[in-house]
């Protein structure tokens, strides 16, 4: 009995005993805590205006501010045109940096804008009548590209890519320019303190 006794309070002893070492080693297995998954922002809404309430969306974002009497000189090159029928989303970036900057309060007579279009862009500025009759589709460029020459946005297209599009300059819609080439257009623009957009 007394043996019995013995064994038992030795056993009870290497259990306490191994029990100690596995706390100070930290093996013993413990139930895994999971913190909490970050909450993303809200996305924020795209919306059209205040200049062009039909083109140009852009999200608002915090923070930003421009000097009363900031000034921007941008040139936008534009080659790749749109699918017969449809908006060139190029042209439209005009509209965006027009919107987005007039709402953060730049003024719109501070803003000076040249799109230069070349490529097969070129056929993007047809008037209406004469690009369904090459495209088979009505021009959605038109509206826009009117707009933005109505806020003062200078286009010119290139007249090496209109001279091989067989486009003739009383095709164009009215109030777009015509110079020698693309280069030419970019050149002059620089000479006037114009930067490129890159995108």
């Amino acid at each position: 009995m007394q043996r019995t006794m013995m064994r038992r309070s030795h056993k009870q002893a290497t259990a306490f005993s191994l029990f100690s070492a596995l706390l100070s080693l930290n093996i013993l297995v413990v139930q895994p805590t999971f913190a909490a998954e970050p909450t993303s922002a809200p996305q924020q809404t795209f919306e059209y205006g205040p200049v062009f309430s039909q083109f140009g969306k852009h999200a608002p974002v915090e923070g930003i501010n421009f000097a009363k009497d900031q000034q921007f000189k941008v040139a936008f090159d534009v080659a790749d045109g749109a699918v017969p029928g449809e908006l060139n989303r190029r042209f439209d970036s005009l509209a965006r940096f027009i919107n987005m900057h007039v709402a953060n309060g730049v003024k719109l007579e501070n803003l000076h804008l040249a799109l230069v279009v070349h490529g097969s862009a070129t056929l993007d500025t047809l008037q209406s009548e004469v690009y369904l009759a090459k495209m088979g589709a009505a021009n959605e460029n038109q509206v826009l590209l009117k707009a933005l020459m109505d806020k003062g946005v200078n286009v010119v297209v290139c007249g090496q890519s209109a001279a091989a599009k067989g486009v003739d300059s009383k095709d164009l819609i009215s109030g777009i320019n015509v110079d020698l080439s693309a280069m030419t257009a970019h050149a002059r623009l620089a000479q006037d303190g114009f930067s490129i957009n890159p995108f």
